[in-house]
């Protein structure tokens, strides 16, 4: 499985995919932090980005999982030992490609974003939304992958439409209904985001588990 997971990540690196999330991370670095923030606002300025790269990084992992021929895929869950193992090989290949996008755009918050690195515990706290942004950018780029849905345009549409659900119905008081995007900003802005990061954490873990298992059970069914 841990093959078939490098196998995936090295075919799409080579199909050149990589590059379309890669250019529009880094258009969107440069467009967010364009200029050094003020002292002050740094887990909020690194909130932003962990908000703003989920529907690149649920581009991406929709790309990695389209990559495979619909042939080659059946043929790799014979050779892996059955479909299960190779829906995980790909929602593993998927995550790597997520988390590496994600370890990304921190690093260039943090060397160009914001004027000095926050604390020790805001820092800790920032890190853990990048990774359970690549969770949610998996979650999403899977259920809109060609195996759930074959239509390219339905697929672009349902992925654009859940980033922006997710955006609403995190604005709002029932943000626990969706992974809280919106609600990890608000929490940095106002300086309590290491205070509400197990609630939030648990919340954002909880529909991203639901995500994927919604995925792995559509897959084996399929």
């Amino acid at each position: 499985m841990i093959a078939l997971a490098a196998f995936r990540l090295a075919a799409y690196v080579r199909s050149h995919r990589v590059y379309q999330a890669l250019l529009l991370a880094l258009a969107m670095l440069a467009i967010v932090y364009g200029s050094r923030a003020p002292r002050g606002v740094e887990t909020a300025v690194l909130a932003d980005g962990a908000v703003l790269i989920v529907p690149i990084l649920a581009w991406a992992a929709r790309s990695l999982l389209d990559t495979e021929p619909d042939r080659q895929r059946e043929l790799s869950a014979i050779q892996v030992g059955g479909r299960g193992r190779e829906v995980a090989a790909g929602l593993l290949a998927a995550f790597a490609a997520c988390a590496v996008l994600a370890a990304l755009v921190l690093a260039w918050a943090l060397l160009l974003g914001v004027s000095v690195s926050p604390p020790p515990a805001a820092l800790a706290a920032a890190a853990l939304l990048y990774v359970l942004a690549a969770l949610a950018g998996t979650a999403l780029g899977a259920l809109t992958s060609r195996a759930v849905l074959p239509s390219p345009a339905v697929s672009i549409m349902t992925l654009l439409l859940g980033f922006m659900v997710m955006l609403l119905v995190s604005a709002s008081s029932l943000y626990w209904l969706t992974v809280p995007l919106l609600a990890w900003m608000k929490a940095a802005n106002a300086g309590d985001l290491v205070e509400r990061l197990p609630e939030l954490a648990a919340i954002s873990l909880a529909w991203c588990t639901a995500g994927l298992a919604a995925y792995v059970h559509l897959r084996r069914r399929a």
